[in-house]
């Protein structure tokens, strides 16, 4: 565990050694190409504690980074993996992943072949949130992408077939359709909700099916798109009792996520915004009696940023979720625990082509409901969770 800590440490102190490099090298006559990111973090944070951090006290756990390798073996078919690591509070527990690795052919433009651990497209970012240096935002809008999922939602064993098909003056029309399994990440959000709620996993699988296709280029600048996902899980554990553990077994009845972007860079401005509404009925199992749980939410985001010039761009965004657990009838009804509603305001400093500096306030009211895995944890919060949160986040970034 202390050599997985100090390799982020390290990369960062030598980050500007490779700032300026291009790093590939020929194998066997292919040139293999090898890239770099890592990035660390400092969150301040009123109230209460947040993605496992200890962040009323001043935290900076906030620590991740990767390496990746690719080459291309032909014209048409090219490989690459990805090694990941992070310590964001106990999130990822500094333990190094195989983030994806996937083999890719391309027969013609309007259609190709993705195999292995490939990255999910879902909505504007779900493949990129490993690209922390894309985004002006410290932390994308955690309503959409929360951290504490990430484990299991960047990408999915299996395969997709995807193409671009010109549409002659307007652009272009890009999909993607992929089925798989999803990854289980026993660090992630799940894991740790369930377990705070006093209902512990014990083995946990899901298949996923979906599909995306997006509009681009018909205006300079402008993407929007839809995707869809049908997910099919089943989680066993059991419940902590006075009198011992009582098994349970939860499996999917339906659930699918249904998702509307857009992504607009008119000159120095830069706007985007996603909505999903997931619906989820899953079906309880206990003592032999079943019951249903209502586990659907609805989540979006608008975002805005300005680049003042080469160095600076500033941003703000809104970011809400809003869970149909409690309205359901479990639980109570306490009104913080149905939503999270994040105001965020930023400024980016470009330092080099390959180093940056972002600097955020969060501004969020309500912390979601017990299974919502988007910050907010009892664990980390003994004295209970308070209504409001505000919070500082600082984080430099550079990638190779």
């Amino acid at each position: 565990m202390k050599i997985k800590l100090f390799i982020l440490p390290l990369m960062l102190c030598l980050a500007p050694l490779a700032l300026r490099a291009q790093v590939s090298f020929d194998v066997d006559g292919h040139q293999v190409q090898f890239h770099g990111f890592g990035a660390q973090g400092f969150a301040y944070s009123s109230n209460n504690n947040f993605l496992t951090m200890n962040s009323t006290s001043g935290s900076f756990a906030f620590t991740d980074g990767g390496v990746n390798v690719s080459t291309a073996l032909s014209d048409k078919l090219r490989v690459g993996a990805q090694a990941y690591v992070r310590k964001i509070g106990s999130l990822g527990a500094g333990h190094v992943t195989l983030d994806w690795a996937s083999a890719d052919y391309r027969f013609r433009d309007w259609f190709g072949v993705r195999g292995g651990k490939v990255k999910t497209t879902m909505g504007l970012y779900t493949d990129v949130q490993d690209m922390e240096f894309l985004h002006t935002f410290a932390l994308l809008p955690q309503s959409v992408y929360p951290l504490d999922l990430r484990g299991g939602t960047i990408a999915h064993t299996g395969g997709d077939i995807y193409g671009s098909i010109p549409v002659k003056r307007w652009g272009s029309l890009n999909y993607t359709a992929y089925y798989g399994l999803q990854p289980v990440d026993k660090t992630g959000g799940y894991y740790l909700n369930n377990a705070d709620s006093g209902t512990p996993i014990s083995k946990y699988s899901e298949t996923l099916a979906g599909g995306d296709i997006r509009w681009s280029n018909g205006l300079p600048g402008l993407t929007f798109g839809f995707s869809y996902l049908k997910q099919d899980e089943t989680t066993d554990g059991h419940v902590k009792l006075p009198f011992g553990l009582m098994p349970y077994h939860l499996p999917t009845q339906d659930e699918h996520t249904t998702a509307y972007y857009f992504d607009y860079a008119p000159g120095k401005w830069h706007f985007s915004g996603e909505g999903r509404r997931r619906y989820g009925l899953l079906s309880l199992t206990m003592m032999g009696q079943s019951s249903d749980l209502n586990v659907s939410d609805h989540e979006w985001f608008v975002t805005g940023a300005y680049r003042i010039n080469k160095r600076v761009e500033v941003g703000a965004y809104e970011s809400r979720y809003a869970s149909d657990f409690v309205k359901s009838g479990v639980g109570n009804t306490n009104p913080a625990m149905q939503h999270i509603t994040d105001h965020t305001v930023a400024v980016r400093f470009d330092l080099t082509r390959y180093w940056n500096l972002k600097v955020e306030g969060h501004f969020m009211d309500g912390y979601g409901d017990p299974y919502s895995a988007r910050g907010f944890y009892l664990r980390d919060n003994p004295a209970g969770l308070q209504p409001a949160t505000n919070m500082l986040l600082v984080r430099t970034g550079f990638n190779f």
